[in-house]
């Protein structure tokens, strides 16, 4: 996928940035010692970084909840992740600066464990990968520029926005359905549901903060329209019993 703006051509997310740099290097990494030692025959990596539900609700292994988005499950899930991490992260880093981008990858990713874990809190399957926080990403994008080009498979253009619900449409149903063995796909929708409230749940506050303070507005002008209509009745009545005398 690469994608275009109208004012300059880029390809493949422009030059790399140092967070996005660093996480590429840290996933890889990991990876590597992963596949190291499940050659020796060792899972040690897997059972001890990945999410695995039943030993974060029963032993509190709740570094679990991050540190598994730096496990993979084979060489072409972490190309693809990685390849969408370096496409979109680098514009975004750009855009937000160092420490934003990272909080807001590490929040994504994060929250989509949490997604995965509450859905499936005894389970002993491990869940692995770095797509909550790159589907997190994804919608983040989609947020800022959702009419930018990308070229699916180099061939098919089609807006940000639109690849962007439809990413999301298929996590929602198979997470449904149950979807394809072995893709944690609440985690998917997880990481795009929690960058969603991330980013726009200020807004949403503000939004209903000033709601309920014109709710608030208008019953309290309407009680006051009403003892002021019983006043403005009482004095003219005691008006048409002629005048007072003191």
């Amino acid at each position: 996928m690469n994608y275009y703006t109208s004012s300059s051509r880029v390809f493949f997310g422009g030059p790399v940035t140092r967070t996005v740099k660093l996480l590429i290097i840290a996933n890889v990494a990991v990876f590597a010692l992963q596949s190291i030692l499940e050659l020796s025959g060792s899972r040690l990596v897997t059972e001890l970084l990945g999410l695995i539900p039943a030993r974060v609700s029963e032993d509190f292994w709740f570094w679990q909840l991050a540190t598994y988005m730096f496990l993979h499950g084979g060489v072409f899930h972490l190309f693809f992740n990685m390849l969408t991490l370096f496409m979109f992260g680098n514009d975004l880093e750009r855009y937000w600066g160092t420490r934003r981008f990272l909080t807001y990858y590490m929040v994504t990713g994060v929250g989509a464990g949490v997604c995965s874990w509450l859905v499936a809190m005894r389970s002993a399957a491990a869940v692995i990968g770095a797509s909550g926080a790159v589907y997190g990403l994804l919608l983040a994008y989609g947020l800022l520029y959702p009419n930018r080009i990308v070229y699916l498979n180099f061939f098919i253009p089609v807006k940000v926005k639109w690849l962007v619900l439809a990413m999301g449409a298929m996590a929602f149903f198979s997470s449904l359905g149950g979807g394809e063995p072995g893709v944690a796909h609440v985690a998917h929708l997880g990481g795009m549901a929690v960058g969603l409230v991330y980013l726009k749940g200020r807004d949403w506050m503000q939004l209903y903060g000033r709601r309920q303070y014109e709710r608030r507005r208008e019953r309290l002008k309407k009680q006051f329209e009403v003892y002021y209509g019983d006043v403005r009745r009482k004095v003219e009545k005691d008006g048409d019993g002629g005048p007072t005398i003191h």
